[in-house]
């Protein structure tokens, strides 16, 4: 869907909503020319604070004993 800048403005919330409801890309235009586009953004789950770095820490060695590698 294409729409001007200026009915944009007017219908700005109700626009929102429908790219919310059906992921339709809304083109916004200027002087009939492309300037900017409105898409759905799917919702993130958010991260649960413990096991974040679950699996990012590789240990190499004994952690109790600290040995400098030679």
């Amino acid at each position: 869907m294409e729409i001007g800048a200026g009915k944009f403005k007017a219908h700005c919330l109700q626009l929102m909503d429908r790219v919310r409801d059906t992921h339709e890309r809304v083109v916004i235009t200027k002087h009939g020319k492309p300037v900017a586009q409105m898409v759905w953004v799917e919702e993130q789950k958010p991260q649960p604070l413990f096991g974040r770095l679950q699996n990012t820490v590789q240990l190499l060695g004994d952690p109790v004993r600290f040995s400098v590698p030679q």
